[in-house]
Formats: C-alpha cells, sequence, structure tokens
C-alpha cells in the first residue's frame, strides 16, 4: 500500500510543479525536509515565495484532498517554511501557503488540478 500511495504522490507533484511553471512560478527547491517536517514544493510566484502542499488522490470518496491539508498538517509546513527561510536567509520577502489538489481518474490518465493560492495562515 505505500508503494501505491508514494507512486499517487509522485505523479501528483510531477503534475503540480508542471502546472505551476505554466502559470509562472519559479521554482526553487522541491521536498525540502528538515525535522519538523517537508514541503512539497517551494516557488516564487510575483513578490511572494510560495510553500506549496501537493494533495492527490483519486475521486472524492473521502473529501477534496485540500481537506487532507489539517491544522496538524498545516502547522508541520509553517514550522518547516521557518526553518527554510532561516536556512535560505529569505526575511525580506512576503510569504504564503498555497495547496494544489489533483483529482486523478481511474479510467484513463485525464485529472483535474486546483491552485488554492493563500490556502491557510497561522
Amino acid at each position: 500500500m505505500h508503494s501505491y500511495k508514494k507512486e499517487v504522490g509522485n505523479l501528483g507533484e510531477s503534475l503540480a510543479e508542471s502546472y505551476l511553471i505554466q502559470n509562472g512560478y519559479i521554482i526553487l527547491d522541491k521536498n525540502f525536509r528538515c525535522k519538523q517536517g517537508e514541503i512539497d514544493i517551494i516557488g516564487k510566484d510575483g513578490e511572494y515565495i510560495s510553500f506549496i502542499e501537493v494533495k492527490s488522490r483519486y475521486g472524492n470518496l473521502y473529501g477534496t484532498p485540500g481537506e487532507a491539508v489539517n491544522f496538524v498538517k498545516q502547522y508541520k509546513i509553517y514550522k518547516t517554511a521557518e526553518m527554510y527561510i532561516l536556512k535560505k536567509k529569505l526575511h525580506k520577502f512576503n510569504f504564503r501557503f498555497d495547496v494544489i489538489e489533483i483529482v486523478l481518474n481511474h479510467k484513463n490518465d485525464d485529472f483535474s488540478i486546483k491552485l488554492i493560492k493563500d490556502a491557510f495562515q497561522i
């Protein structure tokens, strides 16, 4: 089961990266990890550094992918973003937290993608 979830996650992150680039983001980092957690994609969108959580699913049976980004997950992303900002000395920038929802289709290679800018604040 773990490998299936990882495979879906990797596919989602690849689709999200392409989508972000097509929409003018500059990708700064991917899969940034520290003891606080992980951030899927870090990108620059205009004047903002955006910390992006990618959630991919097959269908909405258990809610939208973005609903999985609960307060505990948001807090981990926030703490990880703090470490990234410190490590990269990015204090002068504006920051926000975005979520990308990807719903994949079992029957074909079709998918839907939704970018939620400024999805949460801590």
